[in-house]
């Protein structure tokens, strides 16, 4: 499992814009799976929507892109920062509200280089939320 020190420690993400609370099973260039607690004290919830808080689609995307920064470099991408290059096939299925737990699980399709392509996809229960493919370049840090 990785905590949310450590997960800090990987990230260079902050609040507000910090989408993983743990990371509870990662198999070293295949998958990972992350965790999110949504709560209603998130900042976006102010805005989206008042009287119908529900968590923004790009933001469950964020947090499996963000998964998928954890499991690149706890496979062996260290130093390294993971960005977006494309995101394709993305689908929201249901709104994911203050209250719920996302479970973010994330599978490489392909880890060679630089670039990583993965396969995320959310759920809340056993209930598929959103999903996505998308791939990321791993670079160093300093370049961004």
């Amino acid at each position: 499992m990785v905590n949310i020190k450590e997960i800090m420690d990987i990230l260079p993400h902050r609040y507000p814009f910090l989408m993983v609370d743990r990371v509870i099973e990662i198999e070293e260039g295949k998958r990972a799976v992350g965790i999110k607690n949504v709560t209603i004290n998130e900042p976006y919830f102010q805005g989206h929507f008042p009287g119908h808080p529900i968590m923004p689609g790009v933001l469950i995307i964020e947090a499996l892109a963000q998964v998928s920064g954890v499991l690149a470099f706890k496979s062996g991408v260290t130093g390294k920062a993971t960005y977006f290059l494309s995101v394709e096939k993305a689908k929201f299925r249901k709104p994911v509200v203050p209250g719920d737990q996302l479970r973010l699980e994330v599978t490489v399709l392909r880890g060679r280089g630089s670039v990583w392509r993965f396969e995320g996809r959310a759920f809340v229960d056993d209930n598929l939320v959103a999903e996505a493919e998308f791939t990321a370049m791993v670079t160093d840090r300093e370049i961004a």
